[in-house]
């Protein structure tokens, strides 16, 4: 916790590289909000496999050295700038972008990426919710078209994007499909919005989803590792289906002719590069949801600030993902 001194501790970043590369420093000067902005005591920070991109330089938006990493978070309100109406000192709250860096113990963000967190949810719930859930409305529905009574295929679904995507399809109407590694996340994901699941590490996984899909197909694929499944998600698609890239770590080789045949399609996205009204849908959506109790972030491993190199190691290299990892800063 911070000082007397305002000051606090924080995780830089000082060069691209490795997990190593992520520094726990203690004498860090609290970030003050300036206008529509607020200051957040920070009790979690969700860690996103784009935070271990960007760590590693290999992402295309590369912030400017040294820089606190962290989107997601969720904390009490501390201080809030001028013309700032909409919060106050000791409210509850979560975001989906932050200024100053999320692994810290405090961070500045903007008044337009904070919202108020229901009691219904807990603090590291609150931290489990702005990537993930906004990511999966994006795909589902801004990018991937999706619309009740379709098919939708979410691999990875044991992990915080899968899990937010697979409540949100079976909300909205979808007939929801998802994949995962261990038997203890195909568990997770059948209490958490999904028809039925395949363990995408047994052999044959793929010819047991075509036969629950029929001769239609799946209509919209969420993918979170396309350098491993793409080429194989476009045997499975409906004429005119979709496959949503949320996530890859490398290149992969397709035939086009796959794409061609039934007319459908490969749509990139980055959360990073939606317009404010699309940030304004997906958050209007996320609280819908909250207040009708579907929302319900599932918390996976936490860290202490300490561990965050660990966490990052874990994050590429676990077996298994089972719910949102988080960081806990205080």
């Amino acid at each position: 916790m911070a000082t007397r001194r305002n000051v606090m501790r924080a995780v830089k970043v000082f060069e691209f590289g490795g997990p190593e590369v992520l520094k726990l420093q203690s004498e860090i000067s609290l970030p003050v909000p300036k206008e529509n902005q607020v200051l957040i005591n920070i009790h979690a920070c969700g860690i996103n496999p784009v935070d271990t991109y960007i760590r590693s330089g290999t992402y295309a938006r590369k912030p400017a050295l040294p820089y606190t990493p962290g989107t997601d978070v969720s904390g009490i309100i501390q201080e809030v700038g001028e013309h700032v109406a909409a919060f106050k000192k000791g409210d509850r709250v979560f975001t989906a972008g932050t200024i100053s860096g999320g692994y810290a113990e405090y961070a500045v963000a903007s008044a337009g990426t904070v919202f108020s967190l229901s009691d219904k949810l807990s603090l590291k719930q609150g931290a489990a919710i702005g990537i993930p859930y906004f990511t999966a409305y994006h795909a589902l529905f801004q990018r991937g078209s999706a619309k009740a009574g379709e098919t939708v295929l979410v691999h990875g679904a044991s992990g915080g994007v899968g899990i937010a995507a697979c409540q949100i399809a079976r909300a909205y109407g979808l007939k929801v499909l998802g994949t995962a590694g261990t038997e203890e996340g195909m568990k997770l994901v059948l209490k958490n919005g999904v028809h039925k699941v395949f363990n995408h590490g047994k052999k044959g996984y793929l010819a047991e989803i075509k036969e629950e899909a029929g001769a239609q197909g799946i209509d919209v694929i969420m993918e979170m590792l396309a350098n491993v499944n793409l080429a194989n998600d476009l045997q499975l698609l409906s004429s005119g289906g979709r496959v949503m890239i949320v996530g890859s770590r490398g290149p992969i080789e397709i035939n086009p002719r796959d794409i061609m045949q039934k007319e459908s399609s490969i749509r990139g996205l980055s959360l990073f590069s939606s317009s404010k009204e699309e940030m304004h849908e997906c958050a209007a959506a996320v609280l819908a949801g909250i207040e009708a109790g579907w929302l319900n972030p599932v918390v996976g491993p936490e860290y202490p600030m300490e561990k965050v190199a660990e966490a990052h190691k874990d994050l590429i290299y676990s077996k298994g993902a089972l719910g949102k990892m988080i960081l806990l800063t205080c």
